[in-house]
């Protein structure tokens, strides 16, 4: 059934945790900085050239657009997903090897977690940190078990960087979930890492005494 992702039904990490599709969130607009934009085209061609389906939000504008044009270009698999509401808001692709529209934001995450491996977030706004650190409680909850990880441009995500790592510190992310967002500053660093991934179990300590 649509907008039930099929972690639901199954959660079981894939076998050597070899990545055939991955799910990029990334900005509808292009950001400030041209580098931006290079690195999702970078991104876009490593994955077509690995033989890796990209999974995004289905936007033709922004690095969404930069991203799935750079994959297409250089002969990669491209799966849009975007809703009804945006298919104007954002110009859907009309290019793209397929486009599902769907109709709430909720089957837009749920259809895309479901086809991917792995998740990786590329700069953009608050769109894409909530598209992503939803991937990543999912991981956390054993809805799914896929690595996640953030593909750092230009210093971009060092704050975020620093943001987790004081929420580790002060006993609102564990040890183990702090570890389950992968960063990296290229995309061979950061395919390499995801791939290396491996489900951690790790129990809510934040609520006992003993550290």
């Amino acid at each position: 059934m649509r907008g039930t992702p099929a972690a639901l039904r199954h959660n079981e990490p894939i076998a050597g945790n070899q990545i055939t599709s991955l799910c990029v969130f990334c900005g509808s607009s292009p950001g400030a900085e041209p580098a931006f934009s290079e690195a999702a085209a970078n991104l876009g061609r490593e994955l077509a050239d690995r033989g890796i389906r990209v999974v995004y939000g289905g936007g033709s504008v922004g690095l969404m657009g930069v991203l799935a044009d750079a994959a297409l270009e250089a002969g990669g698999d491209v799966l849009g997903v975007i809703t009804e509401a945006l298919l104007d808001r954002e110009v859907g692709h009309r290019g793209l090897t397929t486009l599902e529209v769907v109709s709430t934001m909720h089957e837009r995450k749920a259809l895309m977690a479901d086809e991917a491996d792995a998740f990786v977030m590329l700069p953009g706004g608050f769109g894409t940190f909530d598209e992503f650190f939803e991937a990543v409680t999912w991981t956390q909850l054993g809805i799914h078990a896929k690595p996640c990880g953030v593909l750092d441009v230009g210093g971009y995500f060092e704050p975020l960087r620093t943001f987790l790592d004081s929420a580790t510190d002060q006993r609102f992310v564990s040890t183990e979930h702090r570890a389950l967002v992968r960063f990296a500053t290229s995309p061979d660093e950061l395919l390499a890492s995801l791939s290396d991934w491996e489900p951690v179990s790790a129990g809510k300590w934040l609520d006992r005494d003993d550290r």
